[in-house]
C-alpha cells in the first residue's frame, strides 16, 4: 500500500513537473519580447543575449506609437473582428441548418463544394478575391478587410455537425405547432447551438486578428491595415529596431488579452466543447 502511495505521488510529480515546463515554455516567448521592448536597438542583438535589459527604456513605446497610426490599426482590427464574426455566424448558421436538417435538390454537391474549398489552401483565392475588389474599387478599405471571411468553409461544416446533433423531432414538432422554416430555424434550433456558435466566433476572431497576408495584399494605406500588417511595417529590409518592434507587439496584443479576460469563460468552454466533439 505504502509502495502505491509513493509511486503515485512520484507520477503526480511528474506530471506537473512536465505541465510546468510546458507553461514556461509557452510564457518564455512573450516574456522575451516584454523584456526586449525596454532594451536598447544595440542590447536586443548582443550575443550572447542578456535577459534583463541594462537601462529601461521606456522610449521604445513611445517610438512605436510615432511610427505607426495605433488609433487607426485598432479601429481597422476591432472592425475586422467584429463584421467577420457577425458574417461568419450568421451565414454558417442558416447554411449548416438547411445542409443539416433541409431536403433540396443538390445538397450533397453543394456540400462537397464547401468540403472541397476547405481542402484547398486559401492561398489559391487571393488573386482571384483581389480582381473582384479591384475591379469593384473597393480597395483600401474596412469592406477589402472582411471580404474573404463573408462566408466561412469551416463555420458551415462547423455548424452543420451542431445542427446534425439535434434531434429532427424537434422541428417536427415546431411544425405541426405551426412555425415555418424560418421561425423552426431562429426559435427552435439555432438557440440550442449557442454553445457551437460561442465556439466559432472564438476561433474566427483569433483568426482574423492574426490574418496577415491578406490585409497587406488588399491595403497599401497603412491608415487601413490592421495590427499585424502595421507591426510588419516596422521590420527594415536591412535592418530592423526590435525593441521598437516589440514594443508595438506589446500594444497589439491588447485588444486580444482584453477580449480573453472578458470572454475567459467562453474561451475555455468553446475549446474544451470543440476538443470533446
Amino acid at each position: 500500500m505504502k509502495s502505491y502511495q509513493e509511486s503515485r505521488k512520484i507520477n503526480t510529480i511528474l506530471v506537473y513537473a512536465v505541465l510546468g515546463a510546458g507553461a514556461v515554455l509557452m510564457i518564455f516567448p512573450f516574456l522575451w519580447m516584454l523584456l526586449t521592448s525596454f532594451k536598447s536597438a544595440g542590447e536586443s542583438v548582443q550575443i550572447p543575449p542578456t535577459i534583463l535589459p541594462k537601462e529601461w527604456l521606456a522610449e521604445n513605446y513611445n517610438r512605436a506609437l510615432i511610427a505607426l497610426p495605433f488609433v487607426k490599426l485598432y479601429t481597422n482590427t476591432v472592425l475586422l473582428i467584429l463584421f467577420r464574426v457577425i458574417c461568419a455566424v450568421a451565414f454558417s448558421s442558416a447554411a449548416g441548418f438547411a445542409f443539416a436538417k433541409l431536403k433540396f435538390r443538390g445538397k450533397n454537391l453543394l456540400f462537397s463544394l464547401v468540403i472541397m474549398q476547405m481542402m484547398l489552401p486559401s492561398q489559391i483565392f487571393i488573386i482571384p478575391q483581389y480582381q473582384m475588389l479591384a475591379k469593384m474599387g473597393l480597395t483600401n478599405t474596412i469592406f477589402a478587410l472582411v471580404f474573404p471571411g463573408l462566408v466561412s468553409a469551416f463555420g458551415t461544416f462547423f455548424l452543420r455537425q451542431a445542427y446534425m446533433g439535434i434531434p429532427d423531432e424537434l422541428g417536427e414538432a415546431a411544425y405541426l405547432d405551426g412555425c415555418t422554416k424560418w421561425q423552426t430555424f431562429t426559435r427552435v434550433m439555432m438557440p440550442l447551438t449557442k454553445a457551437s456558435m460561442a465556439a466559432l466566433t472564438i476561433f474566427t476572431a483569433v483568426f482574423a486578428y492574426a490574418d496577415l497576408m491578406w490585409p497587406l495584399i488588399a491595403n497599401t494605406d497603412i491608415n487601413m491595415m490592421t495590427l499585424s500588417a502595421g507591426l510588419s511595417t516596422l521590420r527594415g529590409q536591412f535592418t530592423t529596431n526590435y525593441p521598437v518592434l516589440m514594443a508595438g507587439s506589446m500594444l497589439a496584443m491588447i485588444p486580444m488579452v482584453i477580449l480573453y479576460l472578458v470572454f475567459q469563460k467562453q474561451f475555455i468552454e468553446g475549446i474544451a466543447m470543440t476538443g470533446g466533439k
